[in-house]
Formats: C-alpha cells, structure tokens, sequence
C-alpha cells in the first residue's frame, strides 16, 4: 500500500482527472488538475500547471509532496531547494507575528518559528536551515538551530561511518555546504550530514556561506569532528593540480613565472593551491621531463 512521505519525493499512481463546474459554460466542467493515490491519505490533488504533459490513470508520476495553505497533501513536479532531512541556505520572503517563511523552492515558503531562530531572520537576508517535521504539529518547518541534527561520526550507523572512512582512505570527494566563518575557518556540513572545519590555511578559494562546493576528508578526529580540505589530498592532489599546470602551460605560451621559489600568496592568487602542492607539482612534471626549470619559472618543454 502506497505510504506518502511528506516533505519528499514519492512516485504515485495518477487516479483521475480533477475536474469541476465551469462557471462560464452551462452544464461544462473545467480540469484544474489531476489526482494521484495517497494510499491512506486518501487522493491528492497535483494542480494543472504542475501536471506532466500526456500522463494518464494509471501512470505513475514522480511528484514533490507538501502540505498547501489548508494543511492538506499536494504534489507538485516543482523541484524543491530542499527536502525533509536537507540543510539548505535559505532566503527569508516574509516575517509576521509567529515566525519567518523561507523561500524553498516552491509555491508556499517553509515557515521557521521564532524559538526555531538563533537571531530574528530579516527579510532579504539567508540562513542555513535544518528542514523536518515537526512532531506536535505534523508540519514541515526549518530550524535555524541546526546542531542538533548533525550527527557525530562516533554515533553514526556503521554502514555510514565505513562509508566515510572509505572515501578518507580513497580520497573520494565528499559534498559540503559552507555553514559559517569562525577565527579557525569555515563551517560545514559534510554529505547532509556531520559536521566539519576548513582551516583557514587550507582555503585558497574564495567561499562564502550557502556555497555548495566539493572537499574531501583529512582528518577524522577522535571527537568525531571532520578536518576538511578543498584539495584532493596526498598523491592524488599532486597528480590533479600537476595535469592542471600542464594544460595551463599548454593553454598560456608554454611558461609560468612562478617557481618553486615564488611567494605563496602569488601561487594561491594564480592557482588556488598551497606552495607545497604547487612545488610536488613542479616536481612531478620534471620528472616525468615535461618541463624545464629556470631562474624566472618553469618552462613546457
């Protein structure tokens, strides 16, 4: 039996058309939309502009489920920010006497209740968000108050901490979301999910809040925290950023002015990498006597 997740995507059956009374044609009906089997839920309205060219009872259709104005079910094939369980960066439309509502994506915004704030949400202004149901109210809302539901590695499902170790070890990139700038670095949220720090030192990109960017792993440390790199690490990283020197010199007269002597702030102002990297780089491509080393920089040979 079908069971709606609200607040996610779910695949229904289409039940019949959603027709009613034409108040501009005697006796005719107007289609405003399609309904689709909510299994105990009852039908669920998808209205006509959301609705798949073509679809017909029984088809199934890949539809977003929320709860409208009413507090009824709904289904829109509208693509969401974020869903039930998602971090997001959001921007706040409207603030009345109760809370802020956030633009998510669709139709109606998500509301954030005030004791759900850190600080009172202005509008214009964006925050990053923790997005679930609330139990009392079997509503969809955010929380700005996001720590709570980051997970510590220590405490994870065993399936996911092999999972994070494994991409550690192969040095597979992870998916971040910049949280907030400390004295330290940056915040973030690690694949939706753990919580982890770019030291200042390791950034040479410029980030902001609510960038969606990849890293990869470090550190994992024994409080569970996550040291967090923009770079692929080790062996991996030199090769990446070697092929990318390359194909610069290839795509910029065949010579660099920066040496394994040069400032690293010029390096990471050209390249976005650390002066170690830069110089394994260097080293790799000599090597492998794709490039000469002169006193003013390198040279494609």
């Amino acid at each position: 039996m079908t069971t709606i997740k609200l607040g996610e995507y779910n695949t229904l059956k289409m039940v019949k058309t959603a027709e009613r009374p034409n108040a501009h044609s005697f006796g005719g009906k107007e289609t405003f939309g399609i309904f689709l089997d909510g299994g105990p839920d009852g039908e669920i309205l998808m209205p006509q502009k959301y609705v798949p060219q073509g679809v017909k009872p029984g088809d199934d259709v890949r539809c977003f489920v929320y709860l409208d104005q009413d507090e009824r079910p709904i289904a829109t094939t509208e693509v969401p920010l974020a869903q039930v369980g998602d971090f997001a960066h959001l921007k706040v439309n409207w603030v009345n006497d109760y809370g802020a509502f956030l633009d998510w994506g669709l139709m109606k915004d998500v509301f954030c209740p005030f004791r759900e704030q850190k600080k009172r949400m202005e509008i214009g202004d964006s925050y990053i968000v923790y997005i679930h149901m609330d139990e009392e109210s079997y509503r969809i809302v955010a929380t700005a108050k996001i720590d709570r539901y980051l997970t510590d590695v220590n405490e994870a499902e065993p399936a996911q901490r092999d999972e994070l170790y494994r991409k550690q070890k192969e040095g597979q990139p992870v998916d971040l979301l910049i949280w907030q700038k400390t004295d330290l670095g940056f915040k973030v949220i690690v694949d939706n999910r753990y919580a982890g720090l770019i030291y200042m030192d390791q950034i040479f990109q410029y980030v902001h809040t609510g960038d969606k960017v990849q890293g990869y792993v470090q550190n994992i440390r024994p409080d569970g925290k996550l040291d967090i790199t923009l770079q692929p690490t080790g062996r991996k990283q030199t090769t990446d950023f070697a092929e990318t020197l390359l194909q610069w010199l290839k795509d910029n007269g065949g010579h660099c002015p920066l040496g394994d002597k040069s400032d690293a702030e010029d390096i990471k102002r050209q390249f976005q990498v650390s002066k170690k990297t830069y110089k394994r780089a260097i080293g790799d491509l000599y090597k492998r006597r794709l490039i000469t080393i002169e006193e003013n920089g390198i040279a494609l040979n």
